[in-house]
């Protein structure tokens, strides 16, 4: 069995080599960032609510209970303070220097685009930007972390929706089609910290038939399988040793 380093040169190799490559990312990129993921054991689902909180973040909730959807999404989901790590600045490197078609993500918290990257396909929508549900008027995610209760519209007094899709709303079909096109344009696809349980984000995998699929993530997938070279080992012992 390889070890640790002899994967991260493997991996260094097929950067070195790839023309066009696509970043897909999850929550687990974030976490050295301080920003807690949702299914590992110190994730947002472990988290002890009145309610799950797969069931806060849904429409549904939204709409049924505003008060403890915006109590739970200001304290646990604007972490607006956080700074890019090692890993979103790499991905932010390879755009830079031409060898990335972007970086698709399932990510809400912007950290991709405070790295520098450019592309950026957010599936799932972004903390960052907010707006009311009545006449669309915009407001910025510190001014909603700094709000009391449910964040109202200052035009027309009506609820504030975060641009998140939550669960049993649909993925933006210009993000998705974005998405797609780059996975299928790519030689290199390198999968970064995702359980790649939560469909259709998940599916877009099947998009890709290029060279290499890479997978690093600490936890097992379902796609571990299909990957060319498999390293299960936190971001922080791989991301420093490679270079663009």
């Amino acid at each position: 069995m390889s070890s640790l380093e002899e994967k991260i040169q493997e991996f260094q190799d097929i950067i070195d080599q790839a023309k066009h490559i696509v970043f897909f990312t999850g929550a687990g990129v974030s976490t050295d960032s301080g920003i807690p993921d949702f299914r590992s054991q110190d994730g947002l689902y472990h988290l002890k609510y009145s309610y799950p909180p797969e069931e806060i973040v849904s429409h549904h909730f939204f709409v049924e209970q505003p008060e403890a959807f915006w109590e739970f999404y200001k304290d646990k989901m604007l972490n607006l303070d956080a700074e890019p790590n090692t890993t979103h600045k790499f991905i932010a490197d390879c755009e830079a220097a031409g060898k990335s078609l972007g970086v698709v993500t399932q990510n809400i918290d912007g950290l991709h685009q405070k790295a520098g990257s450019k592309r950026v396909y957010e599936l799932h929508g972004s903390v960052l930007r907010n707006y009311c549900t009545s006449c669309s008027h915009s407001f910025s995610a510190r001014w909603i972390k700094e709000t009391h209760g449910v964040p109202r519209c200052t035009e027309c007094g009506a609820i504030v929706k975060p641009d998140v899709v939550l669960y049993e709303e649909g993925l933006s079909e210009p993000v998705l089609s974005g998405a797609i096109a780059a996975i299928q344009s790519a030689d290199v696809m390198v999968i970064l910290g995702t359980s790649l349980v939560v469909y259709p984000a998940a599916g877009l995998v099947n998009y890709f038939s290029g060279k290499h699929l890479v997978l690093i993530n600490r936890d097992v997938t379902p796609y571990d399988s299909n990957a060319d070279l498999l390293i299960q080992a936190s971001f922080s012992d791989v991301f420093p040793k490679l270079h663009v």
